[in-house]
């Protein structure tokens, strides 16, 4: 199957978003009222890097002919935004693993300041030197970096791979090109919460917001999910006795709150499923690599879209799954984090989901 994306108009033209606004299909609004415009789109499962929170250290992924081509994904894509998504971020895995992807972005930048208002990805920023004047060219003009420690022995321990030198080469190429970096880190006890204010505010140093994330008990994994939680109202409390924390209005379409910290002049973002849930404003489905759409990071939901893009009617059966993907999306997630050895929420990994 063809990897690759032409800069040619898709092969399925029906796909591509009406002209005619009384053709056009209806846009996504949930069951309580939720209109969907944000699409997290993976694009692999397949990461360069090892988390202990996130993967085992012997991870299984994907055979390669279970994964939607690049064109197939395109098409994905260009089916949404005809349901009135006007947000994609790209995802993985690790998303600039795969092999061609640029061609995808450029693809889709195309659409940027048509029925597209942002094209942007989530990476661990280890490729990222090599692909960010083309992310840029493409149309990308933020990126989130997964960056969790400056320490290179932690980062070494915690990814279960030397890449430090990497990612930071890889955000300083990000802002050369001109992107908006955004850095986010999982906040584990006893792993990093000593250095959660030094990382912010290097982060902020170099012009860059930075988010704390709460661990999701989401896949198998060789840690204690108990032990590596850490509550961010705890985190919040003492950054407040160390620096001046205002509440800002900013708002990227994703479930961060945000403060201002005055002594260092820097946004930071707090992403808390578990301490204040955030599932009233979800504007946002997540779509796999092999085309699952699951309604919720957290639920056990899904509908094939694979099935729907490869059928006979594709725009007919697409329709019908967003559809369904509607109906079935839950009112909010139920992760819990209050019993040791409690097995994990959902069976698949983030890497899986995508990020």
């Amino acid at each position: 199957m063809n990897d690759t994306v032409a800069p040619t108009p898709p092969r399925k033209p029906d796909l591509i978003l009406l002209r005619d606004p009384a053709l056009a299909p209806p846009p996504l609004v949930d069951a309580f009222m939720r209109r969907i415009t944000y699409l997290r789109l993976s694009v692999t499962d397949r990461c360069d890097l090892r988390c202990s929170y996130c993967m085992p250290e012997r991870m299984t992924f994907l055979p390669k002919k279970d994964v939607l081509s690049l064109e197939e994904l395109y098409d994905l894509a260009t089916g949404f935004i005809a349901r009135g998504v006007t947000k994609i971020r790209i995802t993985g895995g690790e998303p600039l693993v795969r092999r061609d992807i640029i061609d995808l972005f450029t693809a889709l930048g195309r659409r940027l300041g048509h029925d597209l208002t942002e094209l942007t990805l989530t990476t661990n920023g280890t490729q990222l030197a090599e692909h960010a004047e083309a992310l840029a060219k493409a149309g990308v003009r933020r990126v989130n970096v997964s960056l969790d420690t400056l320490d290179r022995a932690r980062f070494a321990e915690l990814t279960r791979r030397d890449s430090l030198p990497q990612v930071l080469e890889g955000i300083a190429a990000a802002k050369a090109a001109g992107i908006r970096v955004k850095l986010n880190a999982v906040a584990l006890k006893g792993v990093n919460e000593d250095e959660l204010p030094e990382l912010i505010a290097w982060g902020h140093g170099q012009g860059h917001d930075v988010t704390l994330i709460e661990v999701m008990p989401l896949g198998d994994v060789e840690e204690e999910r108990l032990d590596q939680y850490l509550p961010l109202d705890s985190v919040c409390a003492q950054l407040e006795n160390r620096w001046t924390l205002t509440d800002s209005d900013h708002r990227t379409g994703g479930p961060s709150r945000y403060v201002d910290i005055a002594e260092t002049g820097g946004r930071l973002g707090f992403i808390t499923p578990h301490t204040s849930n955030f599932c009233a404003g979800c504007n946002r489905l997540r779509v796999t690599a092999t085309g699952q759409l699951y309604p919720c990071l957290g639920g056990g939901e899904q509908v094939d879209l694979r099935a729907a893009l490869r059928s006979d009617d594709p725009e007919t059966q697409l329709g019908a799954a967003l559809d369904e993907a509607l109906r079935i999306k839950p009112e909010k997630h139920n992760f819990r984090m209050d019993q040791r050895g409690a097995a994990p929420a959902l069976a698949r990994h983030m890497s899986m989901t995508g990020g």
